[in-house]
C-alpha cells in the first residue's frame, strides 16, 4: 500500500506540474507560424505605421512573419472586437491606443469590456498634441488665446477629426480647465479639419504631430502649446500647455495588446521583444521621429496606463456629455 500511495503522489506531483511546463515550452517554441497584428483603422494611420515598425522587429527577432491587417471601422471597435474574440494562443495581437480607452465610455453599448477582455503586452509611444490656429487668430501665446476665448465665448471653432477622437477629447479637457467655451466642429478624418483650418473655417486644432509639424514649420498654422507634460524636442521652443494651465496633460497612447487569457508566457516573451526594439538605435530613432516618447515597460505597467487613461478620458465624455455618433 505504501508503495502504491508513493507512486500515486509521484504521479499526482508530475500532473501538476504538466501545466508550468507546457507554459513555458509554448513561448519557448512561439511563435512557429505566422502571427496577425491588427491595426484597427486604415492604412497610413498612427495605428497601422506602429504595426509595421513593430512587426517588422518582431518578424526580425522571432524568425516568424507578423503579418499586418487592417480593421477599420466603427471608431477601432471592429479591429478590436476581431481581436478580444481570437483566440487566446499569442497569433492575434491588436494596436492598442488611447481610442479604446476612450471608447470604454463614449459607447453605451460594446461586445466587449477593453480592460478586461484585452491583455496589456506592452507599451509602444506616447504622442502629443500641437495646439495649432489660424494665423489670423489675434494670439501670438497660450495666455492671449485663453484670454481671447474668455472675451470671445462661443465665438472660436475647435476642430477635430471627428467626435470622441483623441484631439476631441484633448479639446474638451482644455474647455474645462481653462475656462473656455469653443464650438466644437467634427469632421471625418484629420485631413478635412486641417484644409478648413488652413482656410480660416475654423480658428483651432488640437493636432498631431504628423498632421501639424509640416504646416507649422510652413508657417502656415501657428502652434501654441504642446498637449504633454514635457517639451516636445521637433519643436523644442514651444512651451506645455500645463505651463499655463497647471495640471493639463493630453496624449495618444499607443501599445501592443492579445486576447484575455493568453498565457504568460506569451506575454512576457513579446513584452521583452517590444522592450528590446524600443531600445534598438535604429528602431528607437524612427519611433521618435513620430514626434513621442517611447513607453518601455513591463505588461502590468501598460495596464495601469490603459486603466488611468480609460478613467481620465471617462470623466472628460461624460462632463462634457459626448456622444458616440
Amino acid at each position: 500500500m505504501k508503495l502504491l500511495r508513493r507512486q500515486f503522489l509521484y504521479l499526482a506531483a508530475g500532473a501538476a506540474a504538466l501545466p508550468a511546463v507546457s507554459r513555458i515550452a509554448r513561448a519557448q517554441t512561439y511563435p512557429s507560424r505566422p502571427v496577425r497584428i491588427i491595426a484597427p483603422t486604415g492604412p497610413g494611420g498612427a495605428p497601422d505605421i506602429l504595426a509595421r515598425l513593430i512587426g517588422s522587429w518582431l518578424s526580425e527577432r522571432l524568425g516568424q512573419q507578423f503579418v499586418i491587417e487592417n480593421r477599420p471601422g466603427a471608431g477601432s471597435n471592429i479591429g478590436t472586437e476581431v481581436v478580444v474574440n481570437a483566440p487566446p494562443d499569442g497569433y492575434t495581437l491588436l494596436i492598442v491606443s488611447s481610442t479604446n480607452a476612450i471608447n470604454a465610455t463614449l459607447y453605451d453599448k460594446l461586445n466587449f469590456v477593453f480592460l478586461r477582455d484585452i491583455a496589456a503586452v506592452a507599451g509602444i509611444i506616447s504622442l502629443p498634441f500641437v495646439i495649432v490656429v489660424n494665423p489670423s487668430v489675434p494670439a501670438k501665446t497660450l495666455p492671449e488665446f485663453i484670454a481671447h476665448a474668455k472675451a470671445n465665448p462661443g465665438k472660436i471653432s475647435l476642430g477635430s477629426p471627428g467626435i470622441g477622437t483623441p484631439g476631441h477629447v484633448a479639446g474638451e479637457l482644455f474647455k474645462m480647465m481653462a475656462g473656455v467655451e469653443m464650438i466644437h466642429v467634427p469632421y471625418r478624418g484629420g485631413s478635412g479639419v486641417l484644409s478648413d483650418l488652413l482656410g480660416g473655417q475654423v480658428q483651432v486644432l488640437f493636432g498631431s504631430t504628423s498632421l501639424t509639424v509640416e504646416q507649422i514649420r510652413a508657417g502656415r498654422l501657428r502652434p501654441l502649446a504642446v498637449t504633454s507634460a514635457t517639451r516636445w524636442e521637433g519643436l523644442p521652443d514651444i512651451p506645455t500647455v500645463g505651463d499655463f494651465v497647471p495640471g493639463y496633460e493630453a496624449s495618444s497612447v499607443f501599445g501592443l495588446g492579445a486576447p484575455k487569457k493568453t498565457p504568460v508566457g506569451l506575454i512576457d516573451k513579446l513584452n521583452k521583444e517590444v522592450n528590446a526594439g524600443l531600445d534598438d538605435p535604429k528602431l528607437k530613432a524612427r519611433l521618435i521621429d513620430l514626434g513621442g516618447t517611447l513607453l518601455a515597460g513591463s505588461p502590468a505597467d501598460f495596464v495601469n496606463n490603459n486603466a488611468a487613461d480609460t478613467e481620465k478620458w471617462g470623466k472628460v465624455i461624460r462632463a462634457a456629455n459626448i456622444k458616440a455618433e
